[in-house]
């Protein structure tokens, strides 16, 4: 019996310490945030239901700075040889027809050689020439002799027309050859006007003909180079506004309109390249090549709409602050998560669901605060 009796006092005893530390640690609904009406007017916070906003709707796409091809130029150089002499650095601007750097090879001086012997050699032929041909129409002299001086003049004058563009090419004067005035330096000129931003020569290397010396650029024409996917393309049409920005450069978002859409489908990834013209007042803020993300405004909706203030994001989800109860001077909120839509400068749509709607009180100023 005392042994019964003991067992069943343990028993008691257990059950009343399990009680006692139950009523010790109440649970608690981490969902439920309270303010009170002092901190609320401190941190000058404010509660507002949903309203209508004009919301943009957009294609996404991806792209470039870059120029049109006529407002690009590569700089090579026609013959090989050693750079001899330049005092331009990448950033320079330079204007159309610029002197850039000389080269010096001694070939230089054998084209000017050969193009000077063909010019010596075809006074003499085309007079030869001509002789041939009047004894020729006189029946005084062979068919054989007159065919042979006129296929020499003929030959003489397509070498002296080759020679003479290879100089043409090299910027060598072939009026100065001709009074004797040979050099084994050439000047290679500018023949665009621009900045230059690739340089890739230094006193006395050696170039070859396939080199690109260096490259230079007509800021002047920036434009947006954009692929846009096959399925969004017939959403494009020409003077839509882009919205884009330099993500690798800052956070600005910079203005362009659809200027051409393109005709093909392009690539493995199906795509079509969409031609953007900038706003001239920010052309100067940015460089061909940079990687840009833009949005397209191809059309307009209406949706409910929150402050993107009152916006609170955690581990990937989107969360408001409900207001729940106001009682005794006290703000009670509740964490909800919601969906949203499309976003604007200042305002995010709200998706409506069974927790919040228009007529929802939303925490919607100072919802840092309270959330830390």
């Amino acid at each position: 019996m005392k042994k019964l009796f003991a067992i069943l006092s343990l028993s008691i005893l257990l059950f009343s310490c399990k009680e006692t530390k139950t009523e010790e640690n109440p649970v608690v609904d981490t969902d439920l945030i309270t303010v009170t009406s002092t901190q609320f007017q401190s941190a000058q916070m404010e509660i507002a239901t949903p309203v209508e906003q004009d919301f943009d709707v957009t294609v996404k796409a991806t792209g470039k700075i870059d120029v049109p091809p006529q407002n690009r130029a590569q700089i090579t150089s026609f013959m090989g040889g050693y750079i001899k002499s330049t005092k331009l650095l990448v950033g320079d601007k330079v204007v159309k027809g610029q002197a850039l750097l000389t080269l010096e090879n001694k070939e230089f001086l054998d084209i000017q050689k050969d193009y000077l012997e063909v010019a010596e050699q075809i006074n003499y032929l085309k007079s030869e020439y001509v002789r041939q041909k009047t004894l020729f129409d006189e029946k005084i002299t062979s068919q054989k002799n007159y065919l042979k001086a006129e296929s020499d003049y003929r030959r003489a004058k397509g070498m002296y027309q080759t020679l003479k563009e290879k100089l043409k090419l090299l910027n060598i004067n072939p009026a100065s050859v001709e009074q004797g005035k040979l050099s084994s330096i050439v000047t290679i000129y500018a023949p665009i006007s621009g900045d230059i931003v690739i340089m890739n020569a230094n006193l006395g290397m050696h170039v070859n003909p396939s080199d690109m010396i260096l490259e230079i650029i007509q800021t002047d024409h920036l434009h947006l180079e954009l692929s846009v996917f096959e399925k969004d393309i017939l959403k494009i049409k020409k003077e839509q506004d882009i919205l884009f920005t330099v993500p690798e450069a800052s956070k600005d978002v910079f203005h362009a309109k659809v200027h051409l859409v393109g005709k093909s489908i392009e690539g493995n990834d199906r795509t079509i390249n969409i031609h953007g013209h900038l706003d001239e007042n920010i052309k100067q803020q940015l460089l061909t090549g940079m990687f840009v993300e833009a949005n397209i405004i191809v059309a307009t909706k209406k949706g409910l709409a929150i402050p993107k203030d009152a916006l609170l994001i955690d581990n990937g989800k989107n969360y408001v602050l409900l207001l729940s109860e106001n009682k005794n001077g006290t703000y009670t909120f509740k964490k909800v998560v919601v969906t949203i839509g499309a976003t604007s400068e200042n305002y995010v749509e709200l998706i409506p669901d069974s927790q919040v709607n228009g007529k929802s009180k939303i925490l919607t100023k100072g919802v840092f605060d309270v959330a830390n």
